[in-house]
């Protein structure tokens, strides 16, 4: 690492978070962490961790993301959750990679393999799966048929949190139906759960597993309890009213989890300038509108942190610094004071700057930010 800008990643507190939610939610045979888009920008370096706190079965997007796990950890299990390219379905099978299937179709083709197989339904997303009962039921006698492929487990995807709409309930029907011709306490893993319909909503019967993503890193999800504002007060008024006119299933709040995020951006003071009154700071004409001392960071845009910098700040030691002008593809700017010196370390995220306050500066879901802040940086793990 020549360029002191980087991410750091705190094991102990992915040990921690993980260990922390299974105690809670102890009733699932199989807890999947969702480690796509770089283990959510923490970096395949945690998988260790992940494992050894309690995490049985992995969740990946791409083959892409499965080999390279896979070429560091050989035990645990691999879910892809993409389509495979049928011309590399036999590369998955050799870097031993579970496969979802969601057609008749595409397992006939690869039906002749030795692998295992997860079926993925289609209750409303519209994005994969299978959505209908005898096209499932076919898939599902295919399989019976052929005892080269294994069917380890069957799954959809919610594309709502079912607290103002019902259609978390109607997928849940929907999976119901279509399954409905075979004895889903035979399949070795059934998951619908993520992280967020895991806290927000009473377990599903008959789901064994779960989907677990931002929880992992450090960020809760859960609701929060109204509050005793009028505003808050009508709220509730208006959610049980909708809950009972569209029979809503139950939506649990105030689940909260003490949750340690685990991930911290780095820099550092690489040049420190002072300017005048009215100099121009940057590209554009934006103008300093007293003499300030500034520090010169080696991270922009391309390092995810936008270009508006404005109401932005650092953190260098205990005290927080504006940022001033707009962000340089890869150097952006700082007002600081006397004391500063050259090469300070700064914070960019983490610690009192939080993921929540990034995402807001940046108009992203914290998610959208996770994946994408730092994303061609250095991961360093601490313990």
């Amino acid at each position: 690492m020549f360029r002191k800008t980087y991410v750091e990643v705190n094991l102990k507190n992915i040990h921690h978070n993980v260990s922390t939610i299974l105690q809670k939610y102890h009733n699932y045979q199989y807890y999947i962490g969702m480690v796509k888009a770089n283990a959510y920008g923490h970096g395949y370096g945690i998988v260790q961790t992940l494992t050894d706190a309690g995490i049985n079965y992995l969740a990946v997007s791409s083959l892409d993301e499965a080999v390279q796990i896979r070429k560091d950890y050989q035990i645990i299990p691999i879910l892809c959750t993409e389509i495979i390219d049928i011309g590399l379905v036999p590369t998955a099978i050799d870097y031993k990679v579970t496969l979802t299937v969601d057609s008749l179709a595409y397992l006939k083709v690869i039906g002749s393999l030795n692998c295992k197989v997860h079926i993925k339904l289609d209750t409303g997303m519209n994005r994969m799966g299978v959505k209908t009962k005898e096209e499932f039921f076919e898939m599902y006698q295919y399989i019976m048929a052929h005892e080269n492929i294994q069917l380890e487990g069957i799954y959809t995807h919610f594309g709502t949190t079912g607290i103002h709409d019902k259609e978390y309930d109607n997928q849940i029907k929907r999976f119901q139906d279509i399954t409905s011709d075979i004895d889903l306490s035979k399949i070795p893993m059934v998951h619908l759960s993520s992280s967020f319909s895991m806290v927000a909503h009473p377990k599903i019967p008959f789901e064994n597993a779960v989907r677990i993503g931002t929880m992992l890193y450090g960020y809760d999800v859960s609701l929060e309890e109204y509050g005793t504002s009028l505003k808050e007060k009508a709220l509730k008024i208006r959610d049980t009213i909708l809950i009972k006119k569209d029979h809503i299933s139950p939506v649990i709040r105030g689940n909260h989890l003490p949750l340690k995020p685990a991930m911290t951006v780095k820099t550092n003071v690489m040049e420190i300038r002072s300017v005048k009154k009215g100099d121009i700071i940057g590209y554009g004409l934006e103008r300093v509108q007293r003499d300030m001392r500034i520090a010169i960071l080696p991270i922009g845009y391309d390092d995810g942190i936008g270009t508006d910098m404005h109401n932005r700040f650092g953190l260098i030691g205990t005290k927080k610094y504006p940022f001033v002008g707009n962000a340089c593809m890869c150097m952006s700017f700082m007002e600081v004071d006397d004391a500063v010196e050259l090469y300070d370390e700064v914070v960019i995220m983490g610690e009192s700057l939080t993921l929540g306050y990034m995402s807001r500066l940046k108009h992203e879901t914290i998610q959208q930010t996770l994946v994408s802040i730092g994303k061609g940086l250095e991961r360093v793990y601490i313990s």
